[in-house]
């Protein structure tokens, strides 16, 4: 399993699914619900259900005229089901405080600044540093790198932590280093217990973690605060610009106060860090793994590297 490095090679990566219906989104059963006229009944049933599917398949849900306008001017409104609209675009809304989990994200407890240079190790090496890792499945949206790192303390060391996720799952999957092949072992036995909503289950790993580039990664305490309020986003339309991507995440997480998108032409899509006022509103994005932009769904993770400012080129001699 291919995991994505927060350099140009991925995050390791996080998170949510928008939910596909039948029917070009309608949901329609096509069964006859138990009705027989006979083979002339059944024919004229389908061929109504038809009718009526190709006609439900060129409304736009998404519409205006769909939305009453006092909930539009209100820049957007929650449904029951747990999704709402927000300027035009369908997302899940936060559920309430997942046992807590949600808050400022705070420093991480481990140390993955002190991992050797996994290019420059042996085949031996990294087998050895595979045996290290686990690999975690089922992890509810609202489980934080930090909040995980926690769970697996009590078994040793923990040497990094990336969550990582699929736009076409709701829950999300992360590996787990530890010092010692003791503490990956040891952590194999927390399989099944409940963090945050779900229960995860741990197995052995398959693969080891994908380095980060150390010099992407934050130098200071006000880099490494910078971190708590930057998102990692992949898979990005080409064809969505940088100011689309800031109202994006404004409109649906609050204000954006730097943001570096980048792309190339050997790649179909790119990808953006996106660094916000408040930490709060880091987290919030996290929600939006597997919203569409543009024509394709996103996957959002937390940065692990600030969004450093450009700096200023030296004038034309």
């Amino acid at each position: 399993m291919g995991q994505m490095q927060n350099g140009f090679d991925t995050n390791g990566v996080d998170n949510h699914q928008m939910v596909a219906v039948k029917s070009g989104g309608y949901g329609i059963d096509q069964r006859s619900n138990g009705v027989r006229n006979g083979g002339d009944g059944d024919e004229s049933f389908k061929r109504d259900m038809r009718d009526l599917e190709e006609r439900l398949s060129k409304l736009n849900p998404m519409a205006k005229e769909f939305v009453p306008p006092s909930l539009v001017n209100n820049h957007g409104f929650s449904l029951a089901s747990g999704f709402g609209y927000a300027n035009n675009f369908l997302v899940q809304t936060n559920s309430d405080n997942a046992n807590g989990l949600i808050g400022r994200r705070k420093k991480n407890g481990y140390s993955q600044g002190r991992r050797r240079n996994y290019y420059k190790m042996s085949l031996a090496q990294r087998e050895e540093m595979i045996r290290r890792t686990v690999y975690v499945s089922d992890i509810d949206q609202q489980v934080t790198e930090e909040n995980l790192a926690a769970l697996f303390l009590s078994c040793g060391q923990v040497v990094d932590c990336r969550v990582c996720g699929d736009p076409n799952s709701i829950l999300r999957f992360a590996f787990v280093e530890f010092t010692d092949e003791e503490g990956a072992r040891v952590a194999l036995s927390l399989s099944g217990t409940m963090l945050g909503y779900y229960p995860v289950r741990v197995l052995p790993s398959k693969t080891a973690i994908a380095p980060v580039n150390p010099t992407f990664l934050p130098r200071s305490d006000d880099e490494r605060e910078m971190c708590s309020r930057t998102i990692y986003c992949t898979n990005i339309d080409k064809k969505v610009t940088q100011a689309d991507v800031k109202l994006f995440f404004e409109s649906l997480c609050g204000e954006v106060q730097r943001l570096r998108l980048l792309g190339d032409y050997h790649h179909s899509t790119r990808i953006a860090f996106v660094e916000f006022t408040v930490a709060e509103s880091a987290i919030a994005a996290l929600n939006c793994s597997g919203v569409v932009l543009g024509s394709l769904p996103i996957r959002v993770s937390p940065s692990k590297t600030p969004v450093r400012p450009r700096a200023p080129r030296s004038p034309l001699q």
